[in-house]
């Protein structure tokens, strides 16, 4: 004759409704605290960058920033030269270049293309012998890139 199996049910675990409320209660607080802080630690910092920084001052950090791949805080920066210099051409280029080129580093293509399209129309404005015609250029590089990176691989049998 077999026997049966005995559970003992006192070495189960055992959780009270208390202590399931307590941690529930616990997370999410936890949970609020960190959406909170993703929410203030992604909010635009263009109005924390010192308005008595100069161009090259801006262009300068936001390189720096690119370099060590920091790029919302090179976006910043970039974002802040081409808000308070929306009159100097050559500023107001830089600005729309690298913010471009920082999303086409970051593989946003969609959006890297629609900015430096819009820097190329700047070309075709009776404006353009005034406009440094580098941007020019290397947009029409970057562009074709993009256009590369796009395609599709076809395998060859």
């Amino acid at each position: 004759m077999r026997s049966k199996r005995v559970i003992d049910k006192t070495n189960m675990p055992y959780y009270n409704l208390n202590m399931i409320n307590q941690l529930s209660r616990i997370l999410t607080m936890l949970l609020t605290l960190i959406s909170v802080f993703f929410v203030f630690s992604c909010a635009t910092g263009a109005d924390r960058i010192s308005a008595e920084l100069s161009p090259a001052e801006l262009i300068q950090r936001a390189q720096e920033a690119s370099d060590h791949s920091r790029y919302n805080t090179a976006l910043q920066y970039y974002y802040a030269l081409v808000e308070r210099y929306p009159n100097n051409l050559e500023l107001l280029c830089t600005g729309e270049y690298e913010i471009a080129f920082i999303h086409y580093k970051q593989k946003k293509y969609a959006q890297a293309r629609s900015e430096f399209n819009a820097l190329l129309e700047r070309y075709n404005s009776p404006d353009a012998e005034l406009l440094p015609q580098q941007f020019k250029r290397l947009a029409i590089l970057v562009l074709n890139n993009i256009t590369e990176k796009e395609k599709p691989l076809f395998k060859k049998k």
